[in-house]
């Protein structure tokens, strides 16, 4: 069973493969041209060399080229959009954030009146939505977030008084 599995994968002794070889011996002598290669190659192999039938160069095929047609497609502009202020209380309070995100529209996350456990899960639920939806979440100020749909821009004015702590919208 072991010299099968030898013999099987080739690494059987010389004498099985005693059969494939060939005794003649190989001709070489010289350098042949393309000519005399086909007719010798056509003598060993009982063929005969028949020429090809020459195309004239002034055919009616022509090559076609494919047309090129670009495609332009406007790109909306980022919408400016005022944020909407959200302080929750609870957990519950997390659906409103996510519909007026999903409405694209920014929402600002006050947590500073929240306990730092549910304030975590808050954060963890928001940066969801916003991953989920291609949107981005940013810290603008302690303890306040500032999620932002992926099509809509916040207006300089607003980023800046995020960063005061000036959040009456």
């Amino acid at each position: 069973m072991f010299r099968k599995l030898l013999l099987y994968l080739g690494l059987g002794p010389d004498e099985a493969y005693e059969e494939f070889m060939n005794d003649d011996p190989v001709r070489r002598g010289g350098v042949l041209s393309s000519g005399d290669f086909l007719e010798e190659r056509a003598a060993t192999e009982g063929g005969s060399l028949q020429p090809r039938s020459v195309v004239s160069s002034e055919s009616s095929v022509r090559p076609v080229m494919p047309e090129t047609t670009g495609t332009v497609r406007t790109i909306q502009p980022a919408v400016a959009s005022k944020p909407a202020k959200v302080a929750p209380k609870s957990f519950s309070d997390a659906q409103e954030m996510a519909d007026r995100f999903l409405a694209d529209q920014p929402v600002i996350i006050n947590l500073q009146e929240v306990p730092a456990e549910l304030s975590r899960r808050i954060i963890d639920f928001a940066s969801g939505v916003c991953y989920g939806l291609g949107g981005s979440m940013e810290k603008v100020a302690s303890q306040v977030y500032l999620m932002t749909p992926h099509d809509v821009e916040v207006s300089d004015d607003d980023r800046k008084r995020f960063e005061q702590n000036d959040l009456d919208i």
